[in-house]
């Protein structure tokens, strides 16, 4: 599975307002293994950061001023998330900006339509942390995720962070099956096979608490994929988990 932990820096908060995109950073993961494949793109919005954004960004016009236009790295970026899972942390922003930024090159199709889904990390964080702070500095901290570094946000450093963040909140997702394999003489790969069907597991039902946890999971993934799941078109699915 290829996956990008992706991340945005803006001139401000509302596109409404003409803001534009000014940084993106992209980090690469290849069966939840960062790759260093990674991509960092510094963009001249050809207009001047808000107050309260440079305050946290800290990318001035004269340093962005020398730097492509997003329509000169627009095909670099769409080819780099091409058909890739997104994961980003809040990513409703994120994706405004950047259908808004495909829009002003006359480009009908959304972000969306460029990738296989879009994962908001913030809202996995929510679902597993109701009513504590989910933002990433916080995640960094409950996860002792190391991020000293951060003083300004940057969209590399923070999407480098967001990955570390982002294989903590889905561990449990994780293959818990480990394969042993050697190679034969001919250089294939043999798995060892081991006999399991003597073997009786006992059965351990959920609780009320560890039902609503799983039903709550069922609905951010269900509306990460835009009301897609599979388990919804099953009769009596849910009723049987």
């Amino acid at each position: 599975m290829r996956q990008i932990i992706l991340d945005t820096e803006t001139t401000g908060l509302e596109v409404s307002d003409g803001n534009r995109i000014i940084e993106i950073g992209c980090v690469e993961l290849l069966n939840r293994q960062l790759t260093g494949n990674n991509l960092h793109l510094y963009i001249n919005p050809e207009r001047e950061s808000e107050e309260g954004a440079l305050r946290v960004h800290g990318l001035t016009t004269e340093f962005l001023s020398d730097k492509p236009r997003f329509a000169d790295i627009a095909q670099q970026f769409l080819d780099y998330v091409q058909g890739a899972e997104v994961v980003i942390h809040n990513a409703a922003f994120d994706v405004r900006f950047l259908d808004h930024e495909l829009s002003l090159l006359q480009r009908q199709e959304g972000f969306r339509s460029h990738v296989s889904n879009v994962i908001d990390s913030l809202a996995l964080a929510k679902a597993q942390f109701p009513g504590k702070r989910n933002s990433l500095d916080a995640l960094c901290d409950r996860f002792g995720i190391d991020n000293s570094n951060r003083t300004l946000h940057g969209a590399l450093l923070d999407a480098e962070l967001l990955a570390d963040v982002y294989i903590s909140l889905t561990r449990g997702q994780e293959t818990l099956v480990m394969y042993a394999e050697q190679a034969d003489d001919t250089g294939a790969a043999a798995v060892a096979r081991v006999d399991l069907s003597q073997i009786v597991l006992p059965v351990l039902r959920a609780n009320a608490t560890e039902q609503e946890a799983h039903a709550a999971m069922l609905g951010v993934l269900d509306k990460a994929s835009g009301g897609n799941t599979i388990w919804k078109k099953i009769p009596g699915f849910l009723s049987n988990t």
